[in-house]
Parts: structure tokens; C-alpha cells; sequence
């Protein structure tokens, strides 16, 4: 056995040692000097995949089901194989548009929709809260197989239990590396750098103990494993269904978002993850053989859980250097995915659940406050720690049995809810936010149904009766039988009704409610259409807003040195201008793309206009500056001029709002408005004032 203080302090050198190359990665970036590292770089942070279920549940899987073990290592590489355009578009969408989450593409593709932005986050804290409990229970196990004592984390004291001071731990290094700045499309070069570094160390602490394993058997193994029992054999269906679930984990998971998309800095290091990340994936799967058929023949007899086969088997045969080795790799899969996930989530929670009420609470005034920027760092800091003690909480509570595969497929299927409206966003352009907000409300509700409260059934939460017989013992409303559907193992069940009901109920209500004006105007950057140009109305404003007042308001939410810094780089970028210089549209498009890098798409929309409003511009005009594709989309100046001007009577039209949509030439000269006054938006009171003012009406 290994002492206990042994473990603690190697696990606190080894914290150590990434808060160092995190805090050099910071000071000092590699990428100015060093361009090749960064697609290596990025390349191997992808990797934070490998969460302790790949590192300890893959060999537990292998050893108990055969070849099953495979979907979660086949899934991601057939994306980067086969998916790489899809996955490239994403990233360039994220780019484009200062994606600070997957819940903030979701509510920017679908018209900036706060509403789709919580539901996102709310399903993604609820997938992510049995996850990261996994990784406690992972780091928990190594402890109870190396360690001089085991214990019940169940019925063991808080204070004296390992995991809650690895929640702890983890929780603070996620917000040194994470919430230092308010910028969340600001890369975070050394928690890159540093999650890169883990990779590396999950890979070859895999590597030396599977070279440990082939030398344990004396080089007698070959690719052959047990047969699943006929219990826990999924069958072909179920290999599909956990592949179908590995590759949407890929771009659906917030951590693989977030590492993937939001960190991704340049579109072109693709190109090399395409083919590092497979090739990673490929000898991790690899090695899982050789450990698990060594565990097996070591352990005949002896009732060991096949999960710590990667920490008993060299124990077992007093190899503790080889053992230790493994710890600190388990140590660093469960470590890199909490961090990464936390600071994704906590993210997500500010800027589409707590900042957007905030906004709406106008007794606070949180908008016209002086500076923000504290107060959003003040929510992700809270949110990463109330995060990692429901987790924790979790853990003690949820069944101590359930194999790590059981949980983290769990989370693999609700993430996978968000498959249809992200896929559905870059690639159909009737998608709609109704369909999606029925997707996912339905996709949710069951994968809750049949799998989230069958687990919790498991644990004790509710009575055992509802997971055997159904509640109230109603046969057709079995949660793993739902309807009669019988034959499928409880996770290609629930992925099945989940991810079907989603799909079919986006499709449904995206046909018959289809995606209005506005959604259709977002759409078309999302699709990869070109940006129209558009005329601009800020020259109506005069003197009202100027490259000052825009300075101001972003400093107000990001702190004035980051908004010092972007808008002397945007005035270098873009010819000599001052402050005191006129705003053009251009200017505000880039206020508001600096604004959604804090706050996320929505509510930077909503800051803006509420900012702006306040100006003596209307309103209504405000909207049409803030967004070029809606205007140009929602006027249609191009069909309608090219139609109104074959007809020789006078015509102009107007929308619903009474604001002048389009006219054709004998409607100006008829008039005689003067040069500029008739624009897309004029509102008909105006002209028919003028009218009146001159006596022709």
C-alpha cells in the first residue's frame, strides 16, 4: 500500500506543476514565436475527451463486455475522419460570430433567442453535474486502491474525505486559468497549454502501463476479450447507438466546445488535429487490451472491480513506481475535464441564465452601472464552485456500484439532445427556434424519463418499483420498456425515444411554424451566405453617438484597459480616426461583436439597445444598425425595386409598423422629397408631415 500523505502530495506537485506551465503559457505565449506548436498544441488539448472514464471505465468496459468498449473511441474518430467539413464550418462559425459557448450558438443562429440560450444551459449543467461527480469518484477510487485505508465515501465524514478536497482543489484552479478575464472568446492560452500538458501525461502513464501489462503476460496476448454476458451484451443496436453518442459528444459536450470552438484560434489547425487527435484516440483503444486481459488473469477469484484493473494490476505485483504513474494519469484525465467543463459552464450560467435576468430586473438598472466587469467574474467564480459541490454532492449520494461507463454515457446522451439544432443550424435554413425549443423541451423530458430517473431509482432517490414495474406498476409507462418497446439495452432505449422525439419534433415544428424574418436573416452567416451591404442610417443621428460613446460603453462591461486595447487595434486597423469621429455602422457591428465576447450574443444585443436607446435614436433604428443582415433581408430592397421599378404609376410600401419598406422612382419624383429623407425604416408620419408642412396633403 502506499500512504495516503504520499498521494496527497503527489497530487498537489502535480497541480503545482500545471499552475506553472499554465501561468508561463499566460506571460509568456509560445504561438508569436513558435506558430508550429499551436495546432500541437491544440490538437492534443482536444484530448481532454479522455476523461477518467476513458482512462480507468474503457479497461472496466473491455474486461466486462468485450469489444463495447469501443463506440466511445470509434465515434470521435470517424468525426474527424469522415466529419472534418462539418466540424471546420462550426469552428468558422464560432469564429465569425464570438461563440462563447455552445448555449450562445444555439440562442445566435436561432435570432438571438435568451430563451434557447438557458434551456442549453440548463441541460448542459444537469448532463455535466453526473460527469464531473464521475471524475470525483474516479480519484476517490485511486485513492481507496493505493491508499492504506478504504472507506465508504457514503457514510465517511465530508471533512475526511479525499474527493471533497479534490473538488476543491479543482474548483480553484478553474478559476485562476478561467475567470480572470470577462473576454470568453479571449483564448485561454495556458489553460490550453496546460491541458495539453495532461494529455501527454494520460498518454503515457497508458503507455507504461500497458507496456506493464504485456510484460506481466510474457508478450502472450493477442486482440481477443471476453464475450458480454447476455445481460450487459447491447448488441448491434447499441454499438451504433454509443457510437452515434461518442461523435455528438464531440462538438455537444461544453467542454469539447469550448477546447474545440471557442479556443480554436485558427481554422487551419484543423488540418493537423484531423489527423493527431484520431491517431491519440487510436493507441489509447489500443492499450485498453493487453491491461484488461492482464487484470483478468490476474485477478481470478479475487472479485476486483475491473474499473481499477489500470491501479490494481501493477499493486498486485508490488510495482508501486508503475502504479503511482497510473495515479497521476487518472489524476490528470479527471482533472483536465473538470476544469475545462467548469469554466465552460460557468460561462454558459452568467451570460444565459443569471446576466440576461439581471438585465431584465430594471430596479437594479445593471445595464447603466459604471462597470460590470467584477460583477460577471464575481458570478462564473461562484458558479464553478457551487457547481463542483453539487457534483461532489452527487457522488455521495448516487450509488457507489454504478460503473463509470454507466455515468458517463448518461451525460453522453443528454448532451447529445443539442445534435439536431446545431447540425440543423448549419445546414438547414428552415430550421427554426420553435422547432428547436420543441426539440430539445422533448428530447429532455424523456432522456430525464427514461434514463436520468431510472439511475436516480438505482441510488434510492425514488422507489426501486419505478425502474422494475413502471410508476404506479403501469406497465406500458416502464421507463426502460417505454410503450412496449422491448429488446434494447437502457441506454439505446433511451437514446432512441430521447434523440428521436427531438428530432423528429424539430423537424415537425420547423415545417410548420418555419423560422421567421429574423431567424431567416441570422441564418444565412451560419449557412456560409455572404454578408449583403447595406446602407447606412447612422448619418441621421448627427452628433448623437460618436466612437467616444461607444469606448465608453464597452469599457463599462469588459473594464476600460480591455476596451482601450481592442479599440486602438480596431482604429489601427481602420484608417486615422478619433474619438470624437461620428460612428458608422460598421463601428457599432464591432461594439456589439466586443460586447457578445463578454456576454454572449443575446445580451450583448440587449445592452446595446438598451445603451443606445437612450441616445434620442429611436429604438426601432437602433435594431436596424445593431443587425445588417435583418435589415437588408427584412426589406428585400433588391427584389422589390427591381419589381416597383417596371411600374410607371408612383407606389411605395410600408410595413406593419407603418415604416417605409421600398418605392420606385415616380414616387420620389411625385413629391420631391428632398436627398436622404426617404430611407428603408422612414416612418410614413414623418413624410406625410413634411407633406402637410409644404400643403399637398
Amino acid at each position: 500500500m502506499i500512504a495516503n500523505w504520499v498521494l496527497l502530495l503527489l497530487s498537489l506537485g502535480y497541480a503545482g506543476t500545471l499552475f506553472a506551465v499554465a501561468w508561463a503559457g499566460d506571460r509568456r505565449p509560445l504561438y508569436p514565436t513558435h506558430t508550429w506548436l499551436r495546432p500541437i498544441v491544440y490538437s492534443l488539448a482536444l484530448a481532454v475527451y479522455c476523461s477518467s472514464w476513458t482512462f480507468y471505465g474503457a479497461v472496466g468496459s473491455a474486461a466486462t463486455r468485450g469489444y463495447h468498449y469501443l463506440p466511445i473511441y470509434l465515434g470521435p474518430v470517424l468525426l474527424f475522419v469522415f466529419g472534418y467539413a462539418f466540424f471546420r464550418r462550426l469552428v468558422l462559425a464560432g469564429k465569425e460570430h464570438n461563440i462563447t459557448s455552445i448555449a450562445d450558438f444555439v440562442a445566435a443562429r436561432y435570432g438571438k433567442a435568451q430563451g434557447l440560450g438557458a434551456l442549453v444551459t440548463v441541460i448542459a449543467v444537469t448532463a455535466a453535474v453526473p460527469y464531473i461527480a464521475l471524475q470525483f469518484k474516479a480519484v476517490a477510487m485511486s485513492v481507496d486502491v493505493l491508499g492504506s485505508a478504504a472507506r465508504d465515501a457514503q457514510h465517511a465524514p465530508i471533512l475526511g474525505d479525499t474527493a471533497f478536497y479534490v473538488a476543491l482543489q479543482l474548483a480553484a484552479f478553474s478559476i485562476l486559468f478561467g475567470t480572470r478575464r470577462i473576454d470568453a472568446t479571449e483564448h485561454h492560452h495556458g489553460m490550453m497549454l496546460a491541458i495539453a500538458l495532461e494529455s501527454l501525461v494520460k498518454l503515457v502513464a497508458f503507455v507504461v502501463v500497458g507496456l506493464f501489462a504485456w510484460q506481466a503476460m510474457d508478450g502472450d496476448w493477442h486482440f481477443t476479450l471476453p464475450s458480454a454476458p447476455p445481460g450487459a451484451d447491447t448488441g448491434t443496436a447499441g454499438f451504433l447507438a454509443q457510437t452515434l453518442l461518442a461523435a455528438c459528444a464531440m462538438f455537444c459536450l461544453p467542454r469539447q466546445f469550448q477546447v474545440g470552438v471557442v479556443e480554436c484560434e485558427q481554422s487551419d489547425d484543423l488540418r493537423t488535429a484531423r489527423w493527431l487527435f484520431p491517431l491519440y484516440l487510436v493507441a489509447i483503444s489500443l492499450l485498453v487490451i493487453p491491461i484488461a486481459q492482464a487484470g483478468l488473469a490476474a485477478s481470478q477469484g479475487q472479485g476486483v472491480p475491473p474499473d481499477t484493473y489500470v491501479l490494481w494490476l501493477p499493486m498486485s505485483m508490488d510495482s508501486e513506481a508503475v502504479a503511482l504513474i497510473a495515479y497521476i494519469g487518472g489524476f490528470s484525465a479527471a482533472t483536465g475535464m473538470v476544469i475545462v467543463a467548469s469554466v465552460a459552464l460557468a460561462t454558459m450560467v452568467s451570460n444565459d441564465l443569471v446576466v440576461p435576468m439581471l438585465l431584465r430586473w430594471r430596479t437594479l438598472k445593471f445595464a447603466q452601472r459604471p462597470d460590470i466587469s467584477a460583477i460577471v467574474l464575481g458570478i462564473r467564480r461562484v458558479t464553478i464552485i457551487v457547481l463542483s459541490l453539487m457534483a461532489y454532492a452527487y457522488y455521495r449520494l448516487t450509488e457507489s456500484s454504478q460503473a463509470l461507463a454507466a455515468i458517463g454515457i448518461l451525460a453522453f446522451a443528454a448532451v447529445a439532445q443539442f445534435a439536431p439544432a446545431i447540425v440543423g443550424g448549419l445546414f438547414w435554413r428552415g430550421a427554426s427556434r420553435r422547432g428547436v425549443a420543441a426539440g430539445l423541451g422533448l428530447g429532455f423530458a424523456l432522456w430525464c424519463y427514461t434514463l436520468l430517473l431510472p439511475s436516480l431509482a438505482g441510488a434510492g432517490w425514488l422507489p426501486d418499483s419505478f425502474r422494475t414495474a413502471g410508476p404506479f406498476g403501469i406497465g406500458w409507462l416502464h421507463p426502460q420498456h417505454l410503450f412496449g418497446l422491448g429488446g434494447l439495452d437502457p441506454v439505446t432505449h433511451g437514446t432512441l425515444w430521447s434523440l428521436g422525439a427531438n428530432l423528429l419534433a424539430f423537424i415537425a415544428v420547423s415545417l410548420w411554424r418555419g423560422p421567421s424574418v429574423d431567424e431567416r436573416l441570422r441564418a444565412e452567416s451560419f449557412l456560409g451566405a455572404p454578408q449583403p451591404t447595406l446602407p447606412t442610417l447612422v448619418e441621421r443621428w448627427g452628433t448623437r453617438l460618436t466612437l467616444d460613446d461607444l469606448r465608453a460603453l464597452a469599457a463599462r462591461i469588459i473594464g476600460a484597459n480591455s476596451a482601450r486595447r481592442a479599440f486602438d487595434d480596431y482604429f489601427a486597423a481602420h484608417g486615422d480616426r478619433r474619438g470624437r469621429d461620428l460612428a458608422h455602422s460598421d463601428d457599432v457591428q464591432f461594439a456589439e461583436r466586443l460586447l457578445a465576447g463578454a456576454l454572449g450574443a443575446a445580451s450583448a444585443r440587449r445592452v446595446l439597445t438598451s445603451a443606445l436607446s437612450g441616445t434620442g435614436m429611436p429604438i426601432e433604428e437602433v435594431v436596424a444598425v445593431l443587425d445588417r443582415t435583418s435589415q437588408e433581408l427584412r426589406f428585400n430592397r433588391a427584389l422589390l425595386t427591381a419589381t416597383l421599378d417596371n411600374i410607371t404609376q408612383a407606389i411605395s410600401v410600408v410595413d406593419e409598423d407603418m415604416r417605409l419598406v421600398a418605392w420606385n422612382r415616380p414616387y420620389l419624383e411625385l413629391f420631391g422629397y428632398p436627398e436622404g429623407m426617404v430611407y428603408v425604416g422612414c416612418p410614413v408620419a414623418d413624410l406625410i408631415r413634411y407633406n402637410a408642412e409644404r400643403g399637398e396633403c
